[in-house]
């Protein structure tokens, strides 16, 4: 089993950069960090929880002046790179949001943001001063550095993993596709990237406005083509017609004859695996998502959820026959329930098969 990420804050690790700080900063307390740091209810603590810690304790070591600290930090910021210095631009959120603080904490996060990510650091400036922050997030977006620009998008995220939510974006996106509309087309991956999750997060609550996006931006160039396609993936899973139409997803009405769909068996136990059996005939050439779809149980309502099987164009006479094992094991995001639960087989969202079977609780 790998091991949690949690686990790279070494005590290694701490003591190199403890002795990094030591460095720039002579008269830094290297042992009273780690002490601190690493106190009895170090093991208890969960990834963010850490990173917490660590920049609490370095801001209580550093010097009070917050100008002063946050310069030591600029200075060793070359000897600080990866993932585990989220913890630098975490001293940031916690110290620099005074207002009068503010211009040299944005110029922080820009130089941190290189090294690590600051997308998680700037979101209580955000909040705070929306405006403000927002036009700083267009100069971002113009940046010659893509961590930067990835910066202007992944950090205005209305619905950010692990980040705080903007309610006033999910609310109101309008000034995000501003700042989106300047990074449609990059060059880079990374920040590609960034724009389809944020243009994901926004379908969730304004689906219109981001089917309106991705038409607008269809063809702008192949850059963009890619970001839209991701950026709808949760509109295409959902069926969305205008959607499956912008992509080339047809009408599947007459291009599929004789589908269907079975288990391999009509009780399972919670915990078991079962194999779907899946099949039809393509009778003209058609671009199909191929999916099946499951209504779980739950304590008081049924919720469905899609898995996908396959997604591209079918030849004309071609004949499907596959399987696919589906496991019915609890994990942390889906919990078991027991009863008869409704398993469909859908092409470009609809369904074409249908079949069912009974989870057991094994005694």
């Amino acid at each position: 089993m790998a091991e949690p990420m949690k686990a790279m804050y070494t005590k290694e690790f701490l003591e190199h950069f403890a002795s990094v700080v030591k460095e720039e900063y002579e008269v830094f307390a290297e042992n009273k960090f780690l002490a601190e740091v690493m106190d009895d209810s170090w093991e208890e603590l969960e990834l963010k929880a850490r990173i917490r810690r660590i920049a609490l304790v370095l801001g209580s070591l550093l010097p009070d002046d917050y100008p002063e600290a946050v310069t030591i930090l600029l200075a060793i910021e070359a000897q600080c790179e990866g993932f585990p210095y989220l913890f630098i631009p975490d001293f940031v959120e916690i110290f620099g949001q005074d207002p009068a603080h503010e211009e040299l904490s944005l110029h922080a996060l820009e130089v941190f943001t290189k090294r690590s990510t600051a997308e998680f650091a700037i979101r209580p400036f955000l909040i705070k001063a929306p405006e403000r922050i927002m036009n700083k997030m267009k100069e971002w977006a113009q940046s010659k550095n893509y961590h930067i620009r990835r910066l202007a998008s992944e950090g205005c995220r209305p619905r950010l993993p692990w980040g705080q939510a903007i309610r006033q974006f999910k609310a109101d996106p309008q000034p995000v596709l501003e700042v989106l509309e300047l990074l449609k087309a990059d060059p880079s991956l990374y920040v590609r990237k960034s724009v389809a999750n944020n243009l994901n997060d926004i379908s969730k609550d304004h689906p219109e406005l981001v089917i309106q996006t991705a038409k607008r931006w269809n063809g702008y160039s192949k850059e963009t083509d890619w970001i839209i396609r991701h950026g709808c993936r949760t509109l295409l899973r959902s069926g969305q017609p205008e959607v499956l139409a912008l992509f080339g997803y047809e009408d599947v009405k007459g291009a599929l004859a004789d589908a269907a769909i079975a288990a391999d068996r009509q009780r399972v136990n919670i915990g078991e695996a079962v194999t779907l059996t899946y099949s039809f005939h393509v009778k003209q050439q058609v671009k199909l998502r191929i999916e099946y779809s499951i209504d779980f149980i739950k304590k008081r309502k049924i919720t469905t959820k899609k898995f996908l099987l396959s997604d591209r164009v079918f030849a004309a006479g071609e004949d499907i026959a596959k399987e696919r094992v589906h496991k019915w094991s609890d994990f942390t995001t889906r919990v078991h329930y027991p009863g008869v639960h409704r398993i469909a087989l859908l092409a470009n969202g609809i369904e074409v098969a249908g079949t069912e079977l009974e989870l057991i609780k094994k005694e």
